[in-house]
């Protein structure tokens, strides 16, 4: 498989994919982000600029939150949700509905095409947060079947089910015929 970059500036990030035995090498670039509701679209775009400026095959990855009793918001908008309110304040306001439903899309851009590879795990958000700090919202999200947080889980633990593993798995598969 080709050396791919990983156009990123969150280490927990790299750690996570760099268990799918893909080779990849960290890249940070301050991209500017496009807002909007649809989280394909955000790592689309955010691939084809990272291509744009390094002119060989890069990765991005982006991530959405939907909560249920928010009408699925604030989705991709996530981080600007946390970096105003805070966690704890997510978790006091989620409500009675605490369902939710953490996506991540992974876009690949080698020039030629731009392919998109999502992954989803539905849970609901925890009445508070719990466990280490990898990632802001691991504290609050309690995938289906577990009574654990993300960050209560070892990265090990977590990738056997996060939104994540399965969106770079369809990303390794995608590019062990396509490469």
């Amino acid at each position: 498989m080709k050396k791919i970059w990983f156009v990123t500036s969150n280490r927990n990030k790299m750690d996570e994919a760099k268990m799918f035995g893909m080779r990849l090498t960290q890249k940070k670039l301050d991209i500017p982000e496009i807002q909007s509701f649809d989280v394909r679209k955000i790592a689309k775009d955010k691939a084809k600029k990272a291509y744009a400026i390094l002119k060989r095959p890069v990765i991005v990855e982006d991530t959405a939150l939907y909560i249920n009793s928010w009408n699925n918001f604030p989705g991709p908008l996530i981080a600007w949700v946390v970096r105003t309110m805070g966690i704890p304040m997510v978790c006091r306001l989620a409500g009675r509905d605490r369902k939710a439903k953490a996506e991540a899309c992974v876009a690949y851009c080698n020039g030629k095409v731009t392919e998109t590879f999502c992954g989803a795990v539905k849970g609901k958000i925890a009445s508070s947060p719990r466990g280490s700090m990898r990632f802001d919202w691991d504290r609050i999200f309690i995938p289906e079947g577990e009574t654990r947080t993300f960050a209560e889980m070892t990265i090990e633990e977590k990738n056997r089910i996060s939104h994540r593993m399965r969106a770079f798995a369809k990303l390794r598969d995608y590019l062990s015929t396509h490469q």
